[in-house]
């Protein structure tokens, strides 16, 4: 089984992280999502960049697929999505209320209170990079910036759980194995 499905088209240097943290991943393209030759998984993973052209193709496949995206959230399945790496993004292809705003920035940040089980730092980090912020979101805010601009958000859709997270850093051991297990397997 898998636990991961990394969304992108070619080889990244994330894809070892899961690896070393013990935890199976399969990298797929997005246009591949909902075939019948995937098996199930527990968590989507969209890499920092998936909707800015540069760096893949990513987004025309997510969207295209939407439907599939929605009813493996239904099913207990988790999506986390990293920033988008454009000046400005809707995730309108997702089931909840989220806007993205670029700026990349350095500091300290604040987490909210009841949140420690699905944060994608540790306790002890205080500074982190980020590449933007978040706003117009019914989620949970999880982390905040020192502007107090949410920088992580969760929210339940379905069974399962939207989590995205503009931090330009790699996530947590704890925080991508918490993922694996509190996500059911289910076919996209």
């Amino acid at each position: 089984m898998t636990d991961v499905m990394l969304l992108w088209e070619t080889p990244l240097l994330f894809e070892k992280l899961f690896i070393e943290y013990g935890i199976k991943c399969q990298r797929v393209p997005a246009e591949s999502l909902g075939t019948p030759f995937l098996p199930p998984c527990r968590c989507l993973v969209l890499p920092t960049g998936f909707a800015n052209p540069a760096y893949t193709s990513t987004l025309k496949g997510v969207v295209r697929n939407k439907s599939k995206i929605e009813k493996f959230l239904k099913n207990g399945g988790t999506v986390l999505i990293f920033g988008p790496m454009v000046p400005e993004y809707d995730y309108d292809w997702l089931p909840i209320e989220l806007k993205y705003i670029q700026e990349q920035g350095s500091g300290s940040v604040q987490r909210m209170e009841g949140n420690e089980e699905i944060c994608a730092i540790d306790s002890y980090t205080t500074e982190v990079e980020y590449d933007g912020y978040f706003m117009g979101t019914d989620a949970k805010v999880i982390l905040r910036d020192s502007s107090y601009r949410p920088i992580m958000v969760v929210k339940d859709a379905g069974k399962g759980k939207v989590i995205a997270c503009s931090i330009h850093e790699f996530p947590s051991k704890d925080f991508l194995q918490r993922i694996v297990e509190i996500s059911a397997s289910c076919k996209i």
